[in-house]
Protein backbone atom coordinates (compact mmCIF):
# COMPACT_ATOMS: atom_id res chain seq x y z
CA UNK A 1 0.00 0.00 0.00
CA UNK A 2 1.26 3.50 0.69
CA UNK A 3 4.67 2.69 2.12
CA UNK A 4 4.28 -1.01 2.62
CA UNK A 5 1.87 -3.75 1.70
CA UNK A 6 0.34 -3.81 5.19
CA UNK A 7 -0.38 -0.11 5.49
CA UNK A 8 -3.63 1.51 4.51
CA UNK A 9 -3.45 4.73 2.51
CA UNK A 10 -4.56 6.77 5.54
CA UNK A 11 -2.10 5.29 8.05
CA UNK A 12 0.24 8.28 8.28
CA UNK A 13 1.57 11.31 6.44
CA UNK A 14 -0.18 13.46 3.86
CA UNK A 15 -3.41 11.78 2.74
CA UNK A 16 -2.71 12.78 -0.86
CA UNK A 17 0.84 11.43 -0.73
CA UNK A 18 -0.31 8.20 0.92
CA UNK A 19 -3.07 7.65 -1.61
CA UNK A 20 -0.81 8.42 -4.56
CA UNK A 21 1.84 6.03 -3.25
CA UNK A 22 -0.82 3.36 -2.73
CA UNK A 23 -1.98 3.76 -6.33
CA UNK A 24 1.58 3.73 -7.69
CA UNK A 25 2.29 0.56 -5.72
CA UNK A 26 -0.86 -1.29 -6.69
CA UNK A 27 -2.29 0.09 -9.96
CA UNK A 28 0.20 -0.86 -12.63
CA UNK A 29 0.52 -3.37 -15.41
CA UNK A 30 2.18 -6.69 -14.63
CA UNK A 31 5.88 -6.38 -14.06
CA UNK A 32 6.82 -3.30 -12.11
CA UNK A 33 5.18 -0.25 -10.56
CA UNK A 34 4.98 2.95 -12.55
CA UNK A 35 7.74 5.50 -12.20
CA UNK A 36 7.14 9.20 -11.64
CA UNK A 37 8.70 9.83 -15.05
CA UNK A 38 6.32 7.45 -16.81
CA UNK A 39 3.17 8.85 -15.20
CA UNK A 40 4.26 12.45 -15.77
CA UNK A 41 5.06 11.70 -19.42
CA UNK A 42 1.75 9.88 -20.02
CA UNK A 43 -0.29 12.68 -18.46
CA UNK A 44 1.65 15.48 -20.13
CA UNK A 45 1.51 13.80 -23.53
CA UNK A 46 -2.10 12.68 -23.50
CA UNK A 47 -4.98 14.83 -24.74
CA UNK A 48 -7.36 12.81 -22.60
CA UNK A 49 -5.75 14.43 -19.52
CA UNK A 50 -6.88 17.93 -20.50
CA UNK A 51 -3.52 19.31 -21.60
CA UNK A 52 -2.06 19.10 -18.09
CA UNK A 53 1.68 19.55 -17.90
CA UNK A 54 3.18 17.46 -15.11
CA UNK A 55 6.86 16.97 -14.32
CA UNK A 56 8.55 14.02 -12.71
CA UNK A 57 9.92 16.33 -10.00
CA UNK A 58 6.51 17.79 -9.12
CA UNK A 59 4.97 14.34 -8.99
CA UNK A 60 7.79 13.24 -6.68
CA UNK A 61 7.03 16.19 -4.39
CA UNK A 62 3.35 15.23 -4.31
CA UNK A 63 4.27 11.65 -3.44
CA UNK A 64 6.65 12.58 -0.64
CA UNK A 65 4.32 15.19 0.86
CA UNK A 66 6.47 18.23 0.05
CA UNK A 67 3.60 19.56 -2.09
CA UNK A 68 0.07 18.97 -0.87
CA UNK A 69 -2.14 21.33 -2.85
CA UNK A 70 -1.99 20.55 -6.57
CA UNK A 71 -4.32 22.26 -9.02
CA UNK A 72 -7.68 20.68 -9.70
CA UNK A 73 -6.46 19.93 -13.25
CA UNK A 74 -3.50 17.93 -11.93
CA UNK A 75 -5.76 16.04 -9.51
CA UNK A 76 -8.25 15.25 -12.27
CA UNK A 77 -5.45 14.01 -14.53
CA UNK A 78 -3.97 11.78 -11.81
CA UNK A 79 -7.41 10.43 -10.92
CA UNK A 80 -8.11 9.68 -14.58
CA UNK A 81 -4.74 7.97 -15.03
CA UNK A 82 -5.34 5.68 -12.05
CA UNK A 83 -9.09 5.36 -12.74
CA UNK A 84 -10.20 6.56 -9.32
CA UNK A 85 -12.52 9.41 -8.31
CA UNK A 86 -10.86 12.77 -7.67
CA UNK A 87 -12.49 12.75 -4.24
CA UNK A 88 -10.39 9.72 -3.34
CA UNK A 89 -7.17 11.69 -3.89
CA UNK A 90 -8.55 14.70 -2.05
CA UNK A 91 -9.71 12.65 0.91
CA UNK A 92 -13.26 13.95 0.33
CA UNK A 93 -14.89 10.53 0.28
CA UNK A 94 -16.54 9.01 3.29
CA UNK A 95 -14.63 6.11 4.84
CA UNK A 96 -17.03 3.63 3.23
CA UNK A 97 -16.62 5.27 -0.18
CA UNK A 98 -12.82 5.28 0.15
CA UNK A 99 -12.93 1.60 1.14
CA UNK A 100 -15.05 0.87 -1.91
CA UNK A 101 -12.44 2.51 -4.17
CA UNK A 102 -9.70 0.49 -2.47
CA UNK A 103 -11.74 -2.72 -2.89
CA UNK A 104 -12.00 -1.98 -6.61
CA UNK A 105 -8.25 -1.39 -6.78
CA UNK A 106 -7.60 -4.72 -5.01
CA UNK A 107 -9.99 -6.44 -7.41
CA UNK A 108 -8.18 -5.01 -10.43
CA UNK A 109 -4.84 -6.06 -8.97
CA UNK A 110 -6.12 -9.62 -8.42
CA UNK A 111 -7.47 -9.74 -11.97
CA UNK A 112 -3.98 -9.11 -13.36
CA UNK A 113 -3.24 -12.77 -12.64
CA UNK A 114 -4.19 -14.80 -15.69
CA UNK A 115 -5.10 -17.86 -13.59
CA UNK A 116 -7.33 -15.84 -11.27
CA UNK A 117 -9.11 -14.34 -14.28
CA UNK A 118 -9.55 -17.80 -15.77
CA UNK A 119 -11.12 -19.16 -12.58
CA UNK A 120 -13.42 -16.14 -12.27
CA UNK A 121 -14.51 -16.23 -15.92
CA UNK A 122 -15.18 -19.95 -15.87
CA UNK A 123 -17.68 -19.46 -13.06
CA UNK A 124 -19.73 -16.96 -15.09
CA UNK A 125 -23.13 -18.39 -15.94
CA UNK A 126 -23.01 -21.14 -13.36
CA UNK A 127 -25.95 -21.24 -10.97
CA UNK A 128 -25.43 -19.41 -7.66
CA UNK A 129 -25.39 -22.68 -5.69
CA UNK A 130 -22.54 -23.98 -7.88
CA UNK A 131 -20.63 -20.72 -7.42
CA UNK A 132 -21.15 -21.09 -3.66
CA UNK A 133 -19.76 -24.64 -3.86
CA UNK A 134 -16.70 -23.35 -5.73
CA UNK A 135 -16.19 -20.73 -3.04
CA UNK A 136 -16.36 -23.45 -0.38
CA UNK A 137 -13.83 -25.59 -2.26
CA UNK A 138 -11.44 -22.64 -2.60
CA UNK A 139 -11.84 -21.92 1.13
CA UNK A 140 -11.00 -25.54 1.92
CA UNK A 141 -7.85 -25.33 -0.21
CA UNK A 142 -6.85 -22.10 1.55
CA UNK A 143 -7.35 -23.79 4.93
CA UNK A 144 -5.33 -26.87 3.91
CA UNK A 145 -2.50 -24.59 2.80
CA UNK A 146 -2.64 -22.64 6.10
CA UNK A 147 -3.70 -19.47 4.31
CA UNK A 148 -6.14 -16.99 5.83
CA UNK A 149 -9.80 -17.59 4.89
CA UNK A 150 -9.75 -14.47 2.70
CA UNK A 151 -6.82 -13.03 0.72
CA UNK A 152 -5.12 -10.08 2.45
CA UNK A 153 -6.93 -6.79 1.99
CA UNK A 154 -10.30 -8.23 1.01
CA UNK A 155 -11.93 -7.92 4.43
CA UNK A 156 -14.27 -10.67 3.31
CA UNK A 157 -15.86 -8.26 0.86
CA UNK A 158 -16.96 -9.53 -2.46
CA UNK A 159 -20.01 -9.14 -4.56
CA UNK A 160 -22.82 -11.53 -3.94
CA UNK A 161 -22.63 -12.36 -7.61
CA UNK A 162 -18.95 -13.29 -7.45
CA UNK A 163 -17.85 -10.19 -9.35
CA UNK A 164 -15.41 -9.20 -6.62
CA UNK A 165 -16.93 -5.73 -6.41
CA UNK A 166 -19.12 -4.65 -3.55
CA UNK A 167 -22.82 -5.11 -4.24
CA UNK A 168 -21.89 -7.06 -7.32
CA UNK A 169 -20.89 -3.96 -9.27
CA UNK A 170 -18.16 -4.22 -11.85
CA UNK A 171 -15.13 -2.04 -11.39
CA UNK A 172 -14.66 0.81 -13.79
CA UNK A 173 -10.89 1.14 -13.84
CA UNK A 174 -8.88 1.06 -17.04
CA UNK A 175 -6.39 -1.53 -15.79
Amino acid sequence: MAAGADRSPDAAGSPLADRLNYLFTTMHPPGAPYTNAHVAEEISGGEEYGGVSLTEQYLSMLRNGRRTNPSSDVLRALAKFFAVPVGYLLGDLSPSQAERVEEEVRFLVAMRDKRVRSIALRSVGLPPEVQDSLTTIISQFRQQMNLPPEPPGTNGAGGADGSGGPDGEATNGRR
